[in-house]
């Protein structure tokens, strides 16, 4: 080997953390082991903030993240704190959401997409194996108290790698989810606000909770096609004003509250980069059941989010919503538990979901929601610290 690629190691005086920089469908973010993190908040929320390249206090519009791991937009500013406890054969997530320009950190919710990289890093832990449990673990989220089961496909104890997803170019690892009792994950009901249909500013719209609290609008009510690109519809000002309006407007009727308990103010809603999260809808086109622009909330995703997708192909299936209005064939619920299909047309293709549901004395019940998604470790190692206070330094020493 040449001189060139002999890396020398990192100073003595400065201290390096271990990390695991991975994609779950399509977003990216680090995942971190519990065992390696500061006992004090404060100081584990430094330490995001050092290895994100996001500012250390108040906010830094513009910030480009070149001092760290994450990139731009929220689908690739995720950290996954994960542990598996002794004695348990599920593991235990915890999802810290960044933004670029901002300190503060959102841990109220889920990441579905992200998620898809989580059993990748306990096959590699040996937290599972083809063996001994067929390539499957329960996922405990910390952040909205559901459980997910994963499975990684296995062929003669191999990994395979033959899944294939819209946003994602090539074939890698596919992982099935199974969100088990989805329902009322942040308000504990289906439709929160008790009514299928809310006059929110005017306007018609569905408020519904299935894996992430939702806001559902036609994209004819807000002059929109619903086939716009992502950047054309962030590019519109007004419009992007009139949905966060309806965004924090949804969000208090919803009762939506903070990490304490307490509820979220119309302020706090505005600049949340997690809940609600808020879609527009319009007919498919591409043969599918409907389609659909979705917002992080703040931004346009590229693609479509699997927990929005799941609460957006939930809404489709309980008669009166804005979704199921748009459905070309809206579907039959029986009395007994079914599984009902559902594909959603997104910028970056079809997400197919399967919703199992039944009718029960007149109301709709959920009982579960299943996608698929690739994921892939891109890369493990060691990150140093080049700014951690004397605190942070002592702490992981």
């Amino acid at each position: 080997m040449s001189d060139l690629h002999k890396l020398p190691a990192c100073p003595a005086s400065l201290l390096e953390f271990p990390v695991c920089h991975a994609r779950g469908g399509t977003s990216t973010g680090l995942i971190l082991a519990r065992e390696d993190l500061p006992e004090d908040e404060a100081l584990v929320e430094e330490l995001l903030r050092h290895l994100m390249g996001v500012p250390l206090a108040g906010e830094w519009p513009g910030n480009s993240q070149i001092t760290g791991l994450g990139r731009g937009g929220p689908t690739s500013n995720k950290v996954f704190i994960v542990e598996r406890r002794p004695g348990q054969t599920r593991m235990i997530s915890t999802l810290a959401q960044l933004a670029a320009g901002k300190s503060t950190i959102d841990w109220s919710v889920n990441c579905g997409n992200m998620s898809a990289a989580l059993p990748l890093y306990a096959w590699q832990r040996g937290w599972l194996s083809p063996e001994v449990n067929d390539g499957q673990i329960e996922i405990y989220n910390s952040n909205t108290q559901t459980t997910l089961r994963a499975r990684l496909g296995f062929h003669a104890g191999r990994l395979l790698s033959d899944t294939r997803i819209p946003g994602v170019n090539g074939q890698f690892p596919g992982i099935d989810l199974f969100l088990d009792d989805p329902v009322g994950a942040k308000t504990g009901a289906l439709f929160p606000t008790g009514q299928r249909i809310d006059l929110l500013q005017g306007i018609a719209a569905t408020c519904i909770d299935v894996a992430v609290p939702m806001v559902i609008v036609r994209a004819t009510d807000l002059g929109k096609t619903g086939q716009e690109t992502p950047a054309q519809l962030d590019a519109d000002p007004l419009f992007k004003e009139r949905l966060l309006g309806l965004m924090v407007e949804g969000g208090l009727r919803m009762g939506l509250r903070r990490r304490d308990g307490g509820l979220l103010t119309a302020e706090e809603l505005r600049r949340s980069e997690t809940i609600p999260k808020i879609c527009i809808v319009s007919p498919a086109r591409e043969g599918g059941d409907i389609a659909t622009r979705y917002f992080t909330p703040q931004n346009a995703h590229p693609s479509l989010a699997v927990s929005g997708g799941c609460c957006l192909a939930a809404a489709c299936l309980a008669e009166g919503t804005v979704a199921q209005q748009l459905l070309a064939q809206p579907r039959q619920l029986s009395a007994t538990r079914s599984e009902y299909p559902l594909a959603i047309e997104n910028p970056a293709g079809i997400l197919e979901t399967l919703i199992s549901a039944r009718v029960h004395g007149g109301e709709l019940s959920i009982d579960g929601a299943a996608y698929r998604r690739s994921a892939q470790i891109l890369l493990q190692g060691r990150t140093p610290l080049y700014n951690a206070s004397p605190e942070l330094l002592q702490a992981l020493l």
